[in-house]
């Protein structure tokens, strides 16, 4: 990378001031300038000024005194180093490109780390609710990213079937299958009372189904455990089979969907319960039994089981990030919405009780989407007609939606605007980035096809043979894309060079990303990419009268849909061809 090489060249010089210095005090960057004519690549050097004893203006230019520059202006400004790159020096990114296709930008940062990877998480009693479609597409593309980083990443979606929301759902579950037997019932309508079911539509077609297959109700009665338990199931295996059939579409694709209800069965659960006991972290109070979570830096104890003798959630949570480590991963990754930030420390005192490194759990808190249609926010719950994931996705479209739930950071509350997202123009940000790759598209295909002079309707022959094409990719010649360096045009040479330093850039950016766990980072860094392109385009023709100019512009044409579809795929969203 680019900024890596300034950086060490820097280092270099300094260690030549003085050899004696411990560099590693010291953050020095190599950073893109806010004031592009200033150079390619900046260091700022102010932060040795105490060890020199020397104003910051002074100790660059002593550095600077001490390299040699080779493919590169120098200069410098009030302690910062400027370098500024030759052209023809920068076109060995493009033929790296050329040869290295998708693997560009592929790292080994995670080093074969195992991370279990667990998001979206949600409750199989109705649709995905549009929050769950920020954390699908933002854990997806994590996985991604991650795996071209070099983790060996692990998706996980942990299913909520074994608590009282189960029996909730086959309550409401019941009801609707009464209404399409033709008996005239409906849910409470008291407030308070409806809280007990979900009132939603989204049942009605489960129920429809229900009859068609075991025929209608013949009577309306109070369910025993048994029977409510045949409802509770049916419609939690219907609820969860649309679940996983949406994110199927969504391109998100789990390696487990693992139950609680399983969990239980198997007895993991009390054996977690046992080993805290034997450790000596419980203690039982007000008929309850409690975890000593204060001891490893909660702010209060937790009930792991109630006076009545039942688990509350955390006691079930426990005993599965205690399996998860079992099963051997290194890393746990959780995204969990905003609302669970103060369940991080119980969870990490859990982790730490049982002998593992809490060290290793790392949550993502994410903020929640707000739905914007025709300039309002739409309102939105489960209890009324809501409009679901399902319904965004059929109107928006899987691509629109992905890239709108990743663009933002995931600590910011999201506004979708859902007529931008549908809309074909340059401010929407993934119908832009789209549009550049089939825009990338279209030139190499005409570069090989006849094309018709629309003034004289004369048939002109191809610019150049598919067999001429496919070797300037597959054998890309530095040396003859040097021609491009001695143009005189100079804003074709800014253009193309401002092209090339933001796809060298990609590098960086993907290890950037990747380390902070932040995939919005990639769809900014292709909308930037996108407008580099387009002023490309502008400012170069790329088929011109000089055909090896014509040639070398080709190639960065092509390093340019490289680059913009490895990262559309890396947010698991298409890169079309065509538009």
């Amino acid at each position: 990378m680019l900024k890596n090489y300034v950086l060490s060249i820097v280092e270099d010089a300094i260690k030549k001031v003085d050899n004696n210095i411990d560099l590693s005090q010291f953050k020095l960057m190599a950073e893109k300038p806010k004031n592009q004519e200033f150079g390619d690549f900046s260091v700022n050097v102010s932060s040795l000024a105490k060890v020199f004893r020397k104003a910051p203006a002074q100790i660059a230019q002593d550095i600077i005194s001490n390299i040699k520059p080779d493919n590169f202006e120098i200069n410098s400004i009030q302690g910062f180093i400027n370098f500024k790159f030759d052209l023809s020096y920068l076109l060995n990114q493009i033929v790296e490109i050329l040869e290295k296709k998708g693997d560009y930008a592929r790292n080994n940062q995670g080093e074969g780390l195992k991370v279990n990877l667990e998001y979206v998480s949600a409750n199989p009693t109705g649709p995905f609710h549009i929050g769950h479609g920020r954390w699908a597409a933002m854990g997806s593309s994590l996985a991604n990213l991650l795996k071209y980083s070099g983790y060996d990443v692990f998706q996980e979606f942990y299913i909520n079937d074994a608590g009282s929301q189960i029996q909730k759902l086959g309550r409401s579950f019941y009801i609707r299958v009464l209404q399409e037997s033709g008996f005239d019932v409906d849910f409470p309508a008291d407030e308070e009372e409806q809280k007990n079911y979900y009132t939603g539509e989204f049942l009605i077609p489960a129920a429809k189904e229900y009859v068609a297959q075991n025929g209608k109700l013949t009577e309306n009665k109070e369910l025993n455990s048994e029977e409510l338990k045949v409802y509770s199931d049916w419609a939690r295996f219907k609820m969860l089979a649309l679940q996983q059939e949406l994110l199927k579409n969504f391109n998100v694709h789990f390696d487990k969907f693992y139950s609680e209800l399983d969990l239980h069965k198997s007895g993991k659960v009390d054996m977690c319960f046992k080993m805290l006991k034997e450790k000596g972290e419980l203690f039982e109070q007000d008929g309850a039994i409690w975890f000593r979570t204060t001891k490893y830096g909660d702010d209060q104890d937790r009930v792991l089981k109630k006076s009545d003798g039942s688990n509350t959630y955390l006691t079930a949570d426990i005993a599965y990030h205690y399996d998860k480590f079992q099963r051997g991963f290194d890393k746990l990754i959780n995204i969990w919405g905003a609302d669970h930030h103060g369940y991080i420390p119980r969870m990490r005192a859990a982790i730490d009780a049982l002998g593992y490194d809490s060290n290793n759990l790392e949550v993502l808190l994410g903020q929640l989407v707000n739905l914007v249609i025709n300039n309002e926010q739409v309102r939105m719950g489960k209890r009324t007609k809501m409009i679901t994931l399902d319904d965004l996705i059929n109107d928006v479209g899987v691509d629109a939606t992905r890239y709108w739930m990743i663009f933002r950071s995931i600590d910011t509350t999201l506004d979708f605007d859902v007529d931008l997202a549908k809309s074909k123009t340059d401010e929407n940000p993934v119908f832009y980035v789209q549009y550049a790759h089939a825009r990338a598209c279209s030139i190499l295909r005409n570069a090989v096809c006849e094309n018709k002079d629309l003034q004289t309707g004369e048939i002109k022959p191809a610019y150049i043979s598919q067999q001429e094409l496919e070797e300037i990719f597959a054998k890309p010649d530095y040396n003859k894309l040097q021609v491009i360096a001695k143009d005189s045009d100079e804003k074709a040479i800014n253009a193309q060079k401002t092209l090339i330093l933001k796809l060298e850039d990609f590098k960086n950016l993907v290890y950037t990303a990747a380390q902070n766990r932040a995939p919005y980072m990639i769809c900014k860094y292709l909308t930037e990419l996108a407008s580099c392109f387009h002023s490309f385009y502008a400012a170069c023709r790329v088929m011109t009268d000089d055909k090896e100019t014509g040639k070398a512009r080709l190639a960065i044409t092509k390093a340019v849909q490289i680059i913009l579809e490895t990262g559309l795929n890396l947010i698991g969203v298409s890169a079309p061809e065509k538009m």
